[in-house]
């Protein structure tokens, strides 16, 4: 069986950005080769007229590893569809926006300059925030892979997300943990200046009031004071917490985890779809990680053909296995290609065109893809598929259902 490397979390109403630079386009100044986020000005290159797909999102910074894959998911997608030579073709490019609200609007102002036709928004929240506001504004539709947050979608009938929303990761994380009894007393320690690890945390809370579980320990941290938990893990040891929920990012969760085993404590961990990443993070003992569950849109080790084929090409070009934000991102482009194919959308209309267009054709379509089979989205943007429980046994992830 194929070893999942990286982290991924999806849920029954959670989680999913990115896309690489053809022609030369990009935006990406990263030297990290390591992270292969160098642009390819031939492999993605378009055979005829292009639909101009972009996007922002980390290809540097703390949080390039969530850029990054999901930008080489869209890549090997783009790839894809653009060797078969057909009506529908895409010119991709992205912009770093180092997960920053501020460089964001200014990449897709980038982006916009450019010519963008269609957007695979940003990849992380408070960045979508800031540009899904301009998508709108500007009738420039977006799918976003991975930006979570209600913020994201709200009030924007043209922004559909990918990924699960931030409350249903909260509310759906409560009810998995609620129905296979896996604690009985429970923490959580989130981050109070984070739109993603707050949004999470109050429907955590909200779901594990109505579903009766016992929340002991309830506590938080900031930027500042994210480094030392030893408060946080001290009240839940002292009050009893078998099972720690963790809705952040992998950065701090690979502390928390590092500093519980120092102080000989050992809770069930259950995370989210930020913790992905944290097996291949430079310095980080995996085996900190054992035992850590959560709920995740796919799952590199399935053995359907189209996941096999994914993670083989993926390997192959990248040379690690995908996570879920890659995946997230290859569906996007996928689920561009069938909306445009059935609008029997054109290169030369204009964005809003292809915008009233796109809003048409996915609330009423129905996608299948690496995330999800029977996918739909309602008229909010938000998506329904169904997740799938994974724990991290021996440095891969396996199936918990």
């Amino acid at each position: 069986m194929m070893k999942k490397k990286l982290l991924s979390l999806a849920l029954a109403g959670m989680m999913v950005l990115g896309l690489a630079a053809c022609g030369g386009n990009g935006g990406d100044t990263s030297s990290d080769a390591s992270t292969d986020s160098s642009t390819d000005s031939s492999a993605a290159a378009p055979t005829g007229a292009a639909f101009k797909l972009g996007g922002t999102g980390p290809l540097t910074g703390a949080a390039a590893i969530y850029g990054v894959a999901a930008k080489n998911g869209a890549t090997i997608a783009v790839e894809e569809i653009n060797a078969l030579g057909g009506d529908i073709q895409f010119d991709l490019r992205y912009e770093d926006d180092v997960h920053d609200a501020e460089k964001a609007v200014n990449a897709y102002n980038t982006l916009k300059d450019w010519g963008m036709q269609l957007s695979l928004g940003s990849v992380t929240s408070k960045p979508a925030e800031a540009t899904s506001v301009k998508n709108n504004e500007d009738r420039i539709f977006a799918l976003t892979p991975s930006a979570s947050s209600t913020a994201t979608i709200e009030g924007k009938d043209d922004v559909f997300q990918m990924c699960f929303m931030d409350p249903n990761q909260g509310s759906a994380s409560a009810t998995y943990i609620s129905e296979k009894k896996l604690g009985t007393k429970i923490a959580v320690i989130w981050k109070n200046d984070d739109v993603y690890s707050k949004g999470i945390h109050e429907t955590f809370v909200a779901k594990a009031e109505e579903l009766g579980l016992e929340i002991v320990s309830d506590t938080t941290f900031a930027d500042g004071n994210d480094t030392d938990f030893s408060v946080q893990l001290t009240d839940a040891q002292k009050n009893g917490a078998d099972l720690v929920f963790l809705p952040m990012y992998y950065q701090p969760a690979s502390l928390i985890l590092a500093q519980a085993q120092g102080m000989s404590y050992a809770p069930k961990w259950f995370g989210v779809d930020g913790m992905d990443g944290i097996l291949t993070m430079d310095g980080f003992d995996t085996t900190l990680a054992e035992g850590v569950m959560l709920l995740t849109p796919f799952n590199a080790d399935a053995e359907d053909q189209q996941t096999k084929d994914f993670v083989a090409k993926y390997q192959e070009k990248y040379n690690e296995i995908p996570n879920q934000f890659a995946a997230d991102a290859y569906d996007c482009v996928y689920a561009y290609y069938q909306a445009l194919t059935n609008a029997k959308a054109t290169p030369d209309m204009d964005a809003t065109t292809l915008c009233d267009l796109m809003i048409q054709q996915f609330t009423t379509m129905t996608f299948n893809g690496l995330t999800g089979t029977d996918v739909t989205w309602d008229s909010t943007g938000a998506v329904s598929k169904q997740p799938k429980g994974m724990v991290i046994q021996n440095g891969a992830y396996v199936g918990l259902d």
